[in-house]
C-alpha cells in the first residue's frame, strides 16, 4: 500500500468528521429542524461543511490507492458519498435538507462502522 500511515491519518480525520456530525445531529429530529431557526440553519451549515471534509478524504484516498481501498468495502456507496460533496460545494444554495437529514439518520452511523473497520484493517496489516 502507498503511504499507509498518511492513509490512516486521513481515516482518522473521517472518522472525527463523522463523530462531529452525529454530535451535531443529535438534535434535529426531521428536516424541518434544519431550517425552523438560526440555530437549525447553523447544524445544517456545519454539517455540511463536514460531508464536504469527508468527501474530500475520501477523494485522497482513492488517489493515494489507485482507487482500489474502497472498493473492499462495498456497505458504502463511496461515490455517492464523494458525490454529496461536490453538490454541497459547487450548489450550496440548492443543498436539500431533506436529503442531508436522511444521510445523517441513515448513512451515517454505517459510514462510522466502516470506518473503523477500515482502520482496524490497515493497522493490522
Amino acid at each position: 500500500m502507498h503511504d499507509k500511515e498518511l492513509i490512516i491519518e486521513i481515516f482518522t480525520n473521517i472518522a472525527w468528521s463523522l463523530e462531529q456530525i452525529s454530535k451535531r445531529f443529535q438534535t434535529i429530529k426531521t428536516s424541518d429542524d434544519f431550517l425552523k431557526d438560526d440555530e437549525g440553519i447553523e447544524k445544517l451549515d456545519s454539517i455540511c461543511m463536514q460531508l464536504i471534509n469527508i468527501g474530500e478524504a475520501l477523494k485522497q484516498i482513492d488517489k493515494l490507492t489507485d482507487a482500489r481501498l474502497l472498493l473492499n468495502y462495498s456497505e458504502i456507496d463511496w461515490k455517492k458519498a464523494k458525490g454529496m460533496r461536490d453538490i454541497i460545494a459547487h450548489h450550496y444554495f440548492d443543498v436539500d435538507a431533506e436529503a442531508v437529514f436522511v444521510v445523517c439518520s441513515e448513512h451515517i452511523p454505517e459510514m462510522a462502522r466502516v470506518i473503523g473497520i477500515i482502520m482496524d484493517d490497515l493497522k493490522c496489516s
